[in-house]
């Protein structure tokens, strides 16, 4: 039924204009969906994963004395590192510490990134 009624519509489309449409017109919708694709992969997807390399890489790499930011805006100094967990210290007066995930870590002040 749903095939009839395109056969139907594009027999009307053919006769107002005069003439079938060639193959490039037909494949013309795909190669746009193509090109739209590759223009959001390289736009997107490629600059995020390369972001995911360089913290992931930042994260392996920190060490005890770095002062680093958290992604919720904490500022401390790394005092003990295990596998998971980072241990900040926060306020060096009053020796607040503050446990948190290796992953929270946004940035590593002092220009390592």
């Amino acid at each position: 039924m749903y095939a009839m009624g395109l056969h139907i519509l594009s027999s009307v489309a053919w006769a107002a204009g005069g003439q079938a449409p060639s193959g490039i017109q037909r494949w013309g919708g795909f190669i746009t969906l193509i090109f739209i694709f590759v223009i959001f992969y390289l736009l997107l997807i490629l600059p995020q994963q390369k972001r995911q390399k360089q913290h992931k890489k930042m994260i392996e790499a920190l060490k005890k004395g770095d002062e680093v930011v958290t992604m919720g805006g904490v500022h401390g100094t790394i005092v003990q590192i295990n596998d998971t967990t980072v241990v900040l210290r926060i306020d060096k007066e009053k020796d607040v510490k503050v446990k948190v995930n290796r992953t929270a870590i946004a940035a590593v002040k002092g220009g390592r990134e």
